[in-house]
């Protein structure tokens, strides 16, 4: 076992980590860190919950210089999401502040004047959305060139969500002299390969997950579910765990689930893009505060959730494809835990959810319940003997 202190993280942050309760390192800041506080470029492959925030946070504030320049921060972290955004700034703010080193997180639906004035009192990181940042560059409200670390979190995301040429750009306005560039990523394949190629300088590449996609630590129920139904079998699902985060595919889709549920006497809300900062905010807040037993949430909305304590993830429309899947039940089965992943497969679903078990290796059945099926009490000790194909709704 390492110690942070032997993975050569100051005194003070070890002690303030140590404050947190948070004693020994994961394995992705265990082989990450040392190479990242010599100036290495690195690139960490990890699933998500692994602990990446702090593999490349410690390092970042650890080397972080005290800016002496208006609006001229040493370290920068961009990030697919505002939520993921003020994640990272709720992790790293308190370990900065151990060490005088400033974290202010800049994105899209809050003022642009109020982040003009964080900056203009002097910032050592910035974590940022890319939209946001460019546009502050370009109001010339914000410099890149002192900065020293750059950290691309989440990089497989930003790639899904079209935000690479977004990233590209920002990497090639940083200055003259190339910057310490910390890559941390579910996947490493295709675009993200093209980034690290173009981006970095001799990595060292760090992996916790294995070649194949990762669900381990999960347990994985695939349930037959018809139309009529489906809003209750959710709702059952619910009052079973104490946190479960719901997902469709669209906006409007959760809008609409959410006010179904809350008539089913589910304390829940709904999180998506259109939705204002202060609300979502309100709703993680209100989720992880336990006011709320229930998020329904769109994929973007909810990248940015980090809360240990998920104890069902429902795909309530079947993910796209594995990657989504993985992304998604990420949400539960965090940091050693275990979790339970629930998919509604309606009749009309059953070839393309059977496609995507085999692509992840799932050896589950799909099993046909109704909203009043007593196995929705307990997933973990779901009995399904008897798997079905497709049904008439």
């Amino acid at each position: 076992m390492t110690s942070f202190a032997q993975l050569g993280v100051r005194e003070e942050l070890a002690s303030a980590l140590a404050g947190q309760g948070i004693d020994m390192p994961f394995p992705i800041q265990a082989l990450t860190i040392r190479d990242a506080l010599a100036g290495r470029d690195v690139c960490g492959k990890a699933e998500t919950g692994s602990g990446k925030t702090l593999a490349f946070g410690l390092p970042l504030l650890q080397n972080a210089r005290p800016s002496t320049r208006h609006s001229q921060p040493h370290g920068l972290i961009l990030v697919p999401t505002r939520e993921l955004a003020s994640q990272v700034v709720a992790e790293l703010a308190p370990l900065g502040e151990a060490i005088g080193v400033r974290v202010v997180a800049l994105y899209g639906g809050t003022s642009v004047d109020t982040d003009i004035l964080r900056l203009r009192r002097g910032v050592e990181v910035v974590v940022a959305t890319p939209g946001r940042l460019i546009d502050l560059l370009q109001r010339n409200s914000v410099s890149l060139g002192q900065v020293t670390t750059v950290v691309i979190d989440e990089a497989d995301r930003m790639a899904d969500m079209g935000f690479l040429p977004q990233v590209d750009w920002i990497m090639r306005h940083l200055g003259t002299s190339r910057p310490q560039t910390l890559l941390f990523s579910a996947t490493l394949d295709h675009a993200v390969d093209v980034l690290v190629r173009h981006h970095l300088d001799d990595p060292v590449l760090h992996e916790v997950q294995s070649d194949s996609d990762t669900v381990e630590g999960m347990v994985h129920r695939f349930l037959a579910v018809h139309q009529m139904d489906r809003v209750r079998v959710a709702a059952a699902i619910a009052r079973s765990a104490d946190r479960t985060i719901v997902f469709t595919r669209t906006k409007r889709g959760a809008d609409r689930l959410a006010e179904q549920l809350h008539r089913e006497g589910v304390r829940v809300k709904a999180i998506h893009g259109d939705l204002s900062q202060p609300a979502r905010e309100a709703a993680i807040r209100g989720f992880d505060k336990g006011r709320i037993e229930m998020l329904v949430a769109t994929d973007i909305a909810a990248r940015g959730i980090h809360i240990d304590d998920i104890d069902v993830v429902v795909h309530y429309d079947p993910p796209e494809d594995h990657k989504s899947y993985v992304h998604r039940s990420g949400r539960t089965a965090r940091a050693g835990r275990t979790g339970v992943v629930a998919t509604f497969v309606l009749w009309d679903q059953h070839v393309d959810v059977d496609r995507l078990k085999k692509r992840l290796a799932l050896d589950e059945p799909t099993v046909e319940v109704f909203s009043n099926d007593p196995r929705l009490a307990d997933l973990t000790a779901f009995a399904s003997p008897v798997a079905v194909g497709s049904f008439a709704c």
